[in-house]
């Protein structure tokens, strides 16, 4: 069978705010841009964020008080070039996609409305009732539609072109026929979103399978900070489902079961609006002291009565539909209950502030770029504050589409043949081929018990060694896959077992770098270890696989500024 080879400036891969921010750029400058997404593009993860998007435009809120706030809230790890470039172009941002056409919901005298969010010490999330994520992602789609860009959606990439130390384009399948094809490019860019079904309870898309980690980390490339996952402190009890932080920014307040408002124990001043590793941890600790709600205590309530039915269906329809559907709960009447959520992932590719990838802390990839959540600028460090990621993806997607229009003038095809799609297809084959025992749900649904488990809002080394054992047997049991289906049309077996073998690689990632990071800063809390050490650990973790799967780490420098590393108290 011979493979089409097709030849392009860019391959950008994944359509959600990142890549069709980057996507309209490109083809602004006149580049020949394709898109390959394995989703239709407003079905992208970017959709379902619902809260808002930080920008400092009040008269009382200031641009350095975003960039103190999101340091602040980051545990100091974030890199302080890359805040204040996001926070100084934030409020250009919003006007752009309004500009665009976004329809953000107003204030009474026409100014676009802001609520407060967690660890923020303004309001400043610009809204769209509780769908601004999917307000964007239509506006950009539309706009990247008007430009013509080309869309290959329902494709899989499936691997990276990386040779002599050059990134040449990407090979991938059409997930409707299996037929599989070569994107030969000057540039490559990764816009693919986080990785957080690796965990049991989760607020991610079933699609969020963190391919892209993996196919970096077994080319030999370092991923940053993989020890930072954001738990949500409410995710619907049960499902994860997200309901977002504009409830408590509206007012919400939480209750346990005694009835008692719990968070004037952990974080007074704030309250419900303290960062969100604290409320997370704050919510399970108070399931874990007995003090849960619902069928199995696993809960708590997040109460919306007082709001009255008014507020809460012009600021918070959706969220009411989701309580009403997946808990069976009217929050206009009643509390709902809520847990904390496996939600987003601070850690990634690690890029500079232009979005061009990293090989070490110090050198670059020609001709690979990433954003979004997928990669790792670092302006979240170890804890991402709400409404900042709506802001991140559009705003580095953008800057990253212009740095690769710029560079593509200075880069050149390097040709390629079919062979590069070696990888690709004997990965296919055996997946295909295997007639093994083991089930692809079965070794799922055990990785994803275990990482909440062993790995989840609270981690001990005893914990984190007995996950990083579970993986490797995980591992094993993975080479002796079988699945049903092994026909070429829509395939999803297949699809769903090489996700896993993703998943089950980028999981050893987060296990190795909170193994190796002994102190608790952000959203990796080790309770052996509860105290921030800015000593040993004022610094990034990369890492990097081995041929044989084992992880090796090292560490980059944070990037200090104007705020000097302090206790955060909230």
């Amino acid at each position: 069978m011979s493979i089409p080879i097709h030849q392009y400036d860019a391959v950008v891969v994944g359509a959600g705010l990142a890549g069709l921010a980057a996507a309209r750029e490109l083809k602004k400058a006149g580049k020949n841009v394709i898109v390959i997404t394995k989703l239709h593009p407003l079905r992208s993860h970017s959709g379902a964020a619902q809260g808002g998007i930080n920008a400092a435009f009040s008269a009382e809120d200031s641009v350095e008080a975003h960039e103190f706030d999101t340091v602040k809230g980051s545990d100091y790890l974030a890199d302080q070039d890359a805040v204040e470039f996001m926070c100084q172009t934030a409020p250009e941002l919003v006007r752009w996609f309004e500009h665009m056409g976004a329809v953000f919901s107003r204030n009474e005298d026409g100014t676009i409305a802001q609520r407060p969010f967690g660890g923020q010490s303004h309001p400043r999330a610009c809204f769209a009732k509780d769908r601004t994520g999917l307000t964007l992602l239509q506006t950009m789609f539309e706009q990247a539609n008007r430009l013509g860009v080309d869309f290959l959606d329902e494709w899989y990439v499936s691997d990276l072109i990386y040779e002599d130390g050059v990134v040449k384009g990407v090979c991938a399948y059409d997930i409707k026929t299996s037929k599989p094809a070569i994107f030969n490019a000057k540039a490559v860019m990764f816009a693919t979103g986080g990785y957080g079904r690796a965990f049991k309870i989760n607020s991610n898309a079933h699609a969020n399978t963190g391919d892209a980690l993996s196919i970096v980390a077994r080319h030999g490339l370092p991923l940053e900070d993989m020890e930072f996952v954001q738990f949500h402190p409410t995710g619907l009890a049960g499902t994860g489902i997200l309901m977002s932080e504009a409830a408590r920014g509206e007012g919400g307040k939480l209750l346990n079961s005694k009835g008692e408002r719990f968070m004037e124990k952990y974080a007074p001043e704030k309250m419900e609006l303290g960062p969100r590793d604290l409320v997370s941890r704050s919510i399970t600790q108070e399931v874990l002291e007995g003090r849960g709600v619902g069928p199995d205590k696993d809960a708590v309530y997040l109460d919306l009565t007082h709001l009255g039915e008014k507020k809460i269906m012009e600021r918070l329809p959706e969220l009411r539909d989701l309580a009403i559907t997946f808990l069976g709960l009217d929050m206009v009447k009643e509390p709902i209950m809520i847990a904390a959520t496996a939600h987003y992932s601070m850690g990634g590719i690690p890029v500079t502030i232009e979005g061009r990838a990293k090989k070490s802390p110090n050198e670059t990839v020609p001709g690979f770029y990433a954003a979004g959540e997928c990669s790792c600028v670092s302006v979240h460090g170890a804890n991402r504050l709400g409404a900042n990621s709506v802001l991140e993806a559009p705003l580095f997607g953008r800057h990253v589409g212009q740095t690769m229009a710029k560079d593509i003038d200075e880069l050149e095809l390097k040709e390629v043949d079919e062979s590069v799609a070696e990888r690709m297809l004997s990965e296919m084959k055996k997946l295909l081929e295997n007639n093994g025992t083991e089930r692809v749900p079965e070794l799922r649904t055990e990785l994803q018990d275990s990482m909440t488990k062993n790995a989840g809002v609270f981690r001990t080394k005893e914990s984190l060694e007995k996950q990083k054992k579970v993986i490797q047997k995980l591992r094993k049991r993975y080479e002796n896959i079988r699945i049903d289906d092994k026909s070429d049309v829509y395939n999803t077996d297949l699809q769903e077992a090489i996700e896993l073998g993703h998943m089950l690689d980028f999981s050893a990632f987060i296990v190795e770098g909170a193994l190796a990071r002994e102190e608790s800063r952000g959203a990796h809390f080790r309770n052996d270890f509860p105290k921030r050490d800015d000593k040993k650990f004022l610094k990034h973790t990369f890492a990097y696989m081995s041929d044989d799967g084992e992880i090796s780490i090292d560490y980059g420098d944070v990037v200090l500024g104007k705020f000097k590393p302090e206790a955060r108290k909230y």
